[in-house]
């Protein structure tokens, strides 16, 4: 008999095993280390965009912050003014009511420098911290898929046996 004759019809030995060339452990694992790579690189990505989006949002809110700055400094400046006309207008000799046109105009400056002010706050508050939250999300999610056993924080537990019910007032 030579050593490449077919099993007898009833050995079950050779059931199961792949027939062909064994697969090259070589390539599976360059094809593993490429994918982690282009996942790693996906998610650089993804933390970039997410980041980026979101200073641009603080940026956003903080050039509308300035906005409300001036038009306070500006309604500062008319609500002086107008007091030094209304100054003015009570020293004795003058007929003169110029300062209703400075206060109005102070109100209109008060009044679009809270709408921006209330605006520059939603802004920072949507944009605010910068943090990758869909990345850290999808890091999650793929740290679970890859060790199951791993916990939320990422360390594997033992299995947990259940604790006794704890009573506070057993203790005294």
């Amino acid at each position: 008999m030579s050593a490449s004759s077919p099993p007898p019809p009833g050995d079950q030995s050779g059931v199961g095993q792949r027939e062909g060339p064994p697969q090259n452990i070589a390539t599976a694992i360059t094809e593993v280390s490429e994918r982690a790579t282009l996942l790693v690189r996906e998610e650089i990505e993804l933390a970039k965009a997410e980041v980026s989006e979101k200073a641009t949002k603080l940026l956003k809110g903080a050039v509308v912050g300035v906005a409300a700055g001036v038009f306070f400094l500006m309604a500062l400046v008319f609500a002086l003014v107008g007091c030094a006309w209304l100054l003015y207008y009570y020293l004795p000799g003058s007929e003169f009511t110029y300062f209703w046109g400075f206060f109005a105009m102070a109100v209109i400056l008060v009044a679009l420098g809270v709408l921006a002010g209330l605006i520059a706050a939603k802004a920072v508050k949507r944009g605010s911290p910068p943090v990758p939250s869909m990345a850290i999300e999808e890091a999650r999610k793929i740290r679970e898929a890859v060790s199951p056993s791993a916990g939320a924080d990422g360390v594997q537990h033992p299995a947990a046996a259940p604790q006794p019910a704890s009573n506070p007032g057993a203790e005294l």
